[in-house]
């Protein structure tokens, strides 16, 4: 096995990957790729999108400086035979050895920031046809099918990016309180995860008449009445977490606790039915039926149900006519919501089990539970 990367994954203090098992599946990733790239007839692949970057690099290197960026301030280019490269400006150099490759087995390809020539130094280092997942003039590919079963020591990481992004929404939920804006929410929250060095990259924070109203209810500055919703997701080691909370003060109302029970249930089947061989379009008629059978047919008209996550927040969603395919080892965020009611955490399907990796265990469940077996979902923390 070749020497991928000469350190272990440390957390506050702590070994959270061994040298050893990142080394695996890293050497693990680097065979699928190569694999994949003879199969295609492909010289090689010029990598410049962050998620495939992450995945391939096991989370090791993140290239981005503007946030919302889809790329970084470089690309990564491995060929059929088995070389790897990254490319970056000379300025970004010292600081990408120092801090992302250093410790990786690529060998740095660079050019003044005035002079860009990566896809042509690609295409000759590759020595055939050049395959890319950004647009240009190399042939597109898509790593989403190679990035879809995890290994264990990515779930290693995404347990730990998902505990720690639930501590901080459930310490954030308690510091909300009525005259609170919806950006107070927001900063409170996103404080909570930059504070553990995680990045905010999802930020859907409402209150009161607006949650009933718009499903993706960007923060707008309302003032906080009676309720309230944290929506967020975050993001470390290019690994993408889901979740959503929300807050209540005074009495719940029925309807409301009502369509909560409901989306529960509906999130029940649609974990039970995440297995190994379903399809998307099998996924979304859960769902569907799911609604219909609370007296609420449609409901899965006003906004998608979710689906497999992991590099990016969904990697597919489930629709009417989709063909993609739940793998083992896949992690899962469903997101069912009735108008005013919504459940929603990430979730990973092994050998068959469903495991939670957002649990808040210390808020208010919502039971469900198909063919025997037990979904537990967040309802509202309701407060005085």
């Amino acid at each position: 096995m070749s020497a991928r990367i000469s350190k272990s994954l440390v957390v506050n203090g702590n070994a959270l990957v061994s040298q050893a098992d990142w080394n695996a599946e890293l050497e693990a990733k680097h065979n699928q790729l190569v694999a994949f790239l003879q199969a295609n007839k492909l010289g090689g692949v010029l990598l410049r999108r962050s998620e495939n970057i992450a995945w391939l690099t096991g989370g090791a290197v993140e290239l981005r400086v503007l946030t919302p960026c889809e790329t970084g301030v470089g690309s990564v280019l491995v060929t059929a035979e088995g070389k790897r490269y990254y490319f970056t400006s000379e300025n970004e150099g010292p600081r990408l050895h120092d801090e992302e490759f250093g410790a990786l087995d690529f060998e740095p390809v660079l050019f003044p920031w005035w002079a860009d020539d990566t896809a042509a130094t690609a295409a000759k280092l590759a020595g055939g046809p050049l395959g890319s997942d950004s647009p240009g003039t190399a042939a597109h590919v898509s790593l989403a099918p190679l990035r879809a079963a995890l290994i264990e020591s990515e779930i290693a990481r995404y347990k730990w990016l998902g505990a720690e992004t639930a501590a901080a929404t459930v310490e954030a939920l308690h510091q909300v309180e009525p005259g609170l804006s919806e950006y107070d929410l927001e900063a409170i929250t996103e404080q909570g995860l930059l504070r553990r060095g995680i990045m905010p990259s999802v930020a859907l924070y409402a209150v009161d008449d607006r949650i009933y109203k718009y499903k993706h209810a960007v923060p707008r500055g309302a003032r906080l009445k009676q309720y309230g919703m944290l929506n967020l997701c975050s993001r470390k080691w290019g690994l993408a977490i889901s979740i959503t909370r929300f807050i209540h003060f005074g009495a719940l109302p029925a309807d409301l606790a009502d369509k909560f029970r409901i989306a529960g249930e509906v999130n029940a089947a649609l974990l039970n039915a995440s297995r190994v061989g379903a399809t998307s379009a099998e996924l979304f008629k859960v769902a569907q039926a799911g609604y219909a059978a609370a007296g609420f047919p449609g409901e899965e008209r006003f906004h998608h149900q979710g689906g497999p996550t992991g590099y990016g927040e969904r990697e597919w969603v489930a629709t009417p006519t989709g063909t993609d395919v739940v793998v083992n080892n896949q992690a899962f965020a469903w997101n069912p919501s009735i108008r005013g009611g919504k459940v929603e955490d990430t979730v990973i399907l092994r050998d068959g089990v469903i495991e939670n990796l957002t649990p808040t265990p210390e808020l208010p469940a919502l039971a469900g539970a198909v063919e025997g077996s037990s979904y537990r979902a967040t309802g509202v923390l309701v407060k005085e």
